[in-house]
């Protein structure tokens, strides 16, 4: 080989060494799907700051928001799997988005893995404060007098209380038309507006408007009553069992091909985070539902979404526009 070439060939691998240290030495990335300063963003920052701790590392929140989180969920797809770049997101994305649309540029069960469940977001379906209605069997009588009004605000289309509204319609008798918002805030402001008779949303964006009394939640979604709002019935109370499953969670997931050691060292850390009072105490007042388990778990709940979700979805005809 020429010393010509030799040099080349040094100065690649020294150039080559050098990608790598940088790549080594990134901060560890949360991917979140939303824009800053929700419920999800709140969450990620919480962990971030335990992570930070745990790790050693730098740890940073990257909002990648858009076309309903598809673009946080392809961008952590695509990164490195190193363990370095980490999807913080909702599961209805992996359990009723294959359901829904035609074509997704991910696959489910192909592309990610579960690291941890972290949290259970608690869901309630809510009208103004100056309503006729104050229960849920109160509103369904007057939507039966009032079949015309049976506009039902939510933020997402596809995702699990769109297909609660839908079940609600059935039992009820009545058409109820899922609207969809670009937001809580919005919607809330619709509710409390009076502009849609009902909506349905995560607690965490209404929890604090109905203790301030500017809206009225009617029930929750669920099985069991919620220690936030011990007075509020389920909606299964009430009579119908549309809402039983539409509380979503949240999780962290990493690119498949992520090994398995560093897989197990994520969990660790952020089963770890899950049981700080300060995370726990940050999520309670956000009305949220830390949880803390495995990976594995989240692969178990998922399934079990999808053989609920799937005959319901099915049976909607509905499908996914974008």
């Amino acid at each position: 080989m020429t010393s010509f070439l030799k040099t080349l060939v040094l100065g690649a691998s020294i150039a080559l060494a050098g990608i790598t240290a940088h790549a080594d030495n990134a901060p560890v990335r949360l991917i979140i799907g939303v824009p800053p300063g929700g419920a999800l963003d709140n969450l990620a920052r919480s962990i971030a700051e335990e992570l930070r701790g745990s790790l050693k590392e730098p740890v940073l929140v990257e909002s990648r928001p858009g076309a309903s989180t598809r673009i946080s969920i392809e961008a952590v797809k695509a990164a490195r799997p190193d363990g370095r770049t980490i999807l913080i997101g909702a599961t209805p994305p992996f359990v009723l988005f294959p359901m829904t649309y035609a074509r997704l540029n991910y696959d489910v069960d192909k592309d990610f893995i579960p690291v941890a469940h972290l949290a259970n977001v608690p869901s309630v379906v809510s009208t103004g404060a100056d309503q006729p209605y104050k229960t849920i069997p109160e509103y369904i009588a007057w939507i039966k007098k009032n079949p015309a009004q049976g506009s039902v605000g939510i933020t997402n289309l596809g995702g699990g209380l769109h297909f609660s509204v839908w079940q609600l319609s059935k039992a009820i008798g009545v058409p109820l038309t899922a609207v969809s918002y670009r937001g809580g805030a919005p919607l809330a402001t619709d509710i409390i507006g009076d502009h849609v008779p009902l909506g349905a949303d995560a607690l965490a964006t209404q929890l604090e408007l109905h203790r301030s009394g500017k809206l009225r939640i009617l029930g929750v979604a669920g099985t069991k009553r919620l220690s936030w709002l011990p007075d509020v019935p389920t909606l299964k109370e009430a009579g119908y069992d549309a809402f039983d499953r539409a509380n979503a969670s949240y999780a962290a997931f990493v690119p498949a091909g992520t090994p398995k050691d560093v897989v197990a060292k994520l969990e660790k850390a952020f089963l770890a985070a899950m049981r700080s009072q300060q995370v726990r105490g940050q999520l309670d007042r956000m009305g949220l539902d830390a949880t803390g388990l495995p990976g594995a778990e989240v692969t178990r709940l998922m399934n079990e979404d999808r053989e609920y979700w799937r005959p319901i979805v099915k049976a909607s005809g509905f499908k996914s526009d974008e």
